[in-house]
């Protein structure tokens, strides 16, 4: 099967955070015939497999598995075949460009000497896929890396890549609340504390904290993205949930922001006379750093190998990953970098028009749809590339 034809199918058939298994099944069959040795299911459904070619540096490549709960909407012939999921972060690229790596690399080892380790991660969109296969002892059935490398493809046009040095990916954390206050008839407010009225202050003064708690110099975002509440119109609920997702570019920051919301959520219920709110903390990512001379190293191998027009620094990205737990926990440099999907001509009309964010889909969004070429190609040339580079010649 061609990279493209396993693209198409990865496409068509999306799984959720650690439900992967199909996706795992054809990875670790990938890696065996390419003559890895693979162990499966570190972090219920993560697949890893090691390649050793005599002495020399030991590269760790990933790749995320899986897909979203969205509805494809992108008329593709091999659109997605799941009810409700869809691979629309482009992890199938990943996987797909990974196979890719996997494969050049175990047809040239008269190339290259060292140990490269090719890791499948599940569950990157819940935030847990990296600390799982970490607390599953990663480290105990593959070797330390020397470096760690990976990509995201994203709304670039395809052919482009590049990365951040130093703060590349913010944090991120998504925090559930539960507002409480006292039920009753909506024609006797006076016997109830109403937690929605609390709720709406709660939503309005959370504006406040990036306006003015936290400098205009650090960026960071709160987004109040859920709001739930009552069953009837003429019923005061007892309870009231939000779903927040806040996101920052330092530990600092994000500590602040995490006292900031503790803090005003308490105020507007003890405000109301209401009881002690709720406080869930779901998935949380790391900011994620590059380190500056590997990437410094990595790009100069990429404007080698592709051209200097067709390596970019997008800048640090204000969404979020967990690739960083992998280097981090073992104090090894990461490399990340952003692969460009998109349309080039698409990009450029659009870019010229001014209407980049109208027209040129974005991650997570239910038409985003990479271009199958250049992309895969160029993902998985960048791959070879940059653990080439690492590697003994």
């Amino acid at each position: 099967m061609t990279i493209e034809e396993l693209y198409r199918d990865l496409h068509a058939h999306p799984e959720l955070s650690f439900e992967e298994t199909r996706t795992a099944g054809i990875a670790a069959a990938e890696l065996r015939a390419a003559g890895f040795d693979v162990i499966e299911g570190i972090g219920i459904t993560g697949v890893a497999g090691v390649l050793r070619n005599g002495a020399g540096p030991t590269v760790l490549l990933r790749a995320d598995m899986d897909a979203l709960p969205v509805t494809e909407d992108t008329g593709l012939t091999y659109a997605s075949t799941a009810t409700g999921v869809m691979h629309a972060c482009g992890h199938d690229v990943h996987v797909a460009c990974l196979i890719g790596a996997v494969r050049e690399l175990a047809a040239t080892q008269a190339e290259w000497a060292g140990t490269v380790i090719a890791v499948f991660q599940p569950a990157e969109e819940a935030g847990g896929g990296a600390q799982a296969m970490l607390d599953a002892g990663l480290y105990e059935k593959v070797p330390v890396p020397d470096v760690v490398l990976g990509q995201h493809v994203g709304p670039a046009p395809a052919g482009m890549v590049g990365a951040h040095p130093g703060v590349a990916f913010a944090s991120a954390d998504s925090i559930d609340i539960t507002v409480r206050g006292r039920g009753g008839h909506g024609s006797r407010p006076e016997t109830t504390i109403d937690p929605i009225v609390i709720a709406a202050a709660v939503v309005g003064r959370l504006q406040t904290i990036v306006s003015r708690e936290i400098s205009p110099q650090d960026t960071s975002v709160v987004t109040v993205g859920r709001i739930s509440a009552g069953t009837k119109n003429n019923i005061i609920p007892d309870d009231a949930e939000l779903g927040l997702s806040m996101r920052a570019y330092s530990e600092d920051v994000r500590l602040r922001m995490i006292a900031a919301i503790k803090r005003i959520v308490n105020a507007e219920s003890a405000a109301s006379g209401a009881p002690e709110p709720l406080f869930e903390f779901a998935e949380s990512f790391p900011v994620t750093v590059n380190d500056q001379l590997a990437t410094e190293r990595t790009m100069t191998a990429f404007r080698s190998e592709f051209g200097d027009e067709a390596v970019i620094d997008p800048g640090p990205v204000s969404g979020s990953e967990d690739v960083g737990l992998l280097a981090t926990a073992v104090g090894a440099p990461l490399v990340y970098w952003i692969l460009g999907g998109a349309d080039p001509e698409k990009y450029l009309a659009a870019a010229n028009a001014g209407t980049i964010e109208r027209d040129i889909p974005s991650n997570h969004s239910s038409h985003f749809a990479p271009v199958i070429q250049p992309t895969l190609d160029r993902g998985v040339a960048a791959l070879v590339t940059a653990c080439r580079e690492w590697l003994r010649s």
